[in-house]
């Protein structure tokens, strides 16, 4: 979404993922159109419009604060954007058999990660154990910390069970063990896991800040995971980190697949709330269309090189803006 305003531009990624976004509907382009048909209502009126869209408010909110800002791709000023200080990262493992992942987790360890993640509940249990227990032989928690992502493919009934021997293995935390919309047997999972359970998709569509904290009081969740074009931009963020740190809970935030323009904007946020622990922030590697931009990955951490430039002839070659 590229906003002008006589010779300024504003800059904002919609990353719409399908089959996860909730905006993932057929009426999504016409009510784009109808955002940049009506774009001189102003971002209050337009945003109160988008609720139902998620990442429609993300790519407005990050354009609008694109176009206020003297420099359409510093939106969140900061020592992460002028004196090259990096935000630690998590490196993403994918499952495959055991010499695999062992050569991933030797590059990981090379290009200085000390936090992976992998996914479990793509092949059957046994098999990504051993895998991960071949890790642990391998590297000490002092050495890798562990972190797992269940994408909710865990049934109720073996849950818990699964958890337990995951425990074994100094897991850090496992992302959403069981299918989003299960509050009270999440909440059951949180309350006795060994292992600290981060929220993810559950986040997904609780949009008021009644239900909000509804989720959060009937969960008890350890960790929430903040993906921004999914749940509503930062607005959505910062009150989701608000009430889960009154109850004393942590969270980290995540990229999902969006461009550079998308992750930009999610990195300068991030960093702007002061995070020590390692954050989910891809670089949008698997694209063969993203634009050159000074966000680099360096030593498990991602940095903003200002002595790089945006290429700024991809969007204004590409897009029609909203006047």
């Amino acid at each position: 979404m590229i906003l002008k305003d006589n010779e300024k531009f504003g800059i904002g990624e919609c990353g719409l993922l399908r089959g996860l976004s909730v905006d993932d509907r057929p009426d999504y382009e016409e009510k784009l159109s109808w955002i940049c048909n009506n774009i001189k209502i102003g971002e209050d009126a337009l945003l109160k419009e988008t609720d139902e869209f998620p990442s429609i408010r993300m790519g407005l909110e990050t354009a609008f604060r694109s176009l206020s800002s003297p420099n359409p791709f510093l939106l969140y000023p900061s020592s992460f954007t002028s004196e090259n200080q990096g935000i630690p990262i998590n490196g993403l493992v994918w499952m495959g058999d055991k010499q695999f992942m062992a050569n991933q987790i030797a590059k990981k360890l090379e290009d200085g990660f000390t936090t992976v993640k992998m996914k479990v509940g793509a092949i059957d249990f046994e098999t990504e154990y051993e895998l991960l227990k071949s890790i642990r032989r391998e590297y000490s928690s002092k050495e890798v910390t562990l972190r797992v992502d269940a994408n909710g493919a865990f049934s109720v009934i073996e849950a818990s069970e699964k958890l337990k021997r995951l425990s074994d293995l100094d897991i850090h935390s496992i992302e959403q063990p069981i299918k989003a919309g299960q509050w009270q047997e999440m909440a059951q999972l949180c309350e006795n896991t060994p292992i600290p359970i981060a929220l993810d998709e559950e986040l997904i569509g609780v949009v008021s800040k009644e239900r909000k904290n509804e989720l959060l009081d009937t969960i008890q969740p350890q960790y929430i995971i903040l993906k921004p074009s999914l749940i509503g931009g930062f607005h959505h963020c910062d009150f989701w980190i608000e009430e889960i740190e009154k109850r004393n809970s942590g969270w980290w935030i995540t990229s999902a697949l969006e461009s550079n323009v998308g992750l930009n904007a999610i990195a300068q946020y991030t960093y702007s709330k002061n995070v020590l622990m390692p954050q989910g922030l891809g670089t949008g590697s698997l694209y063969t269309n993203n634009m050159d931009s000074p966000l680099e990955v360096f030593q498990g951490s991602l940095y903003y090189n200002k002595n790089k430039k945006w290429e700024t002839s991809f969007f204004e070659k590409n897009f029609n803006p909203c006047t």
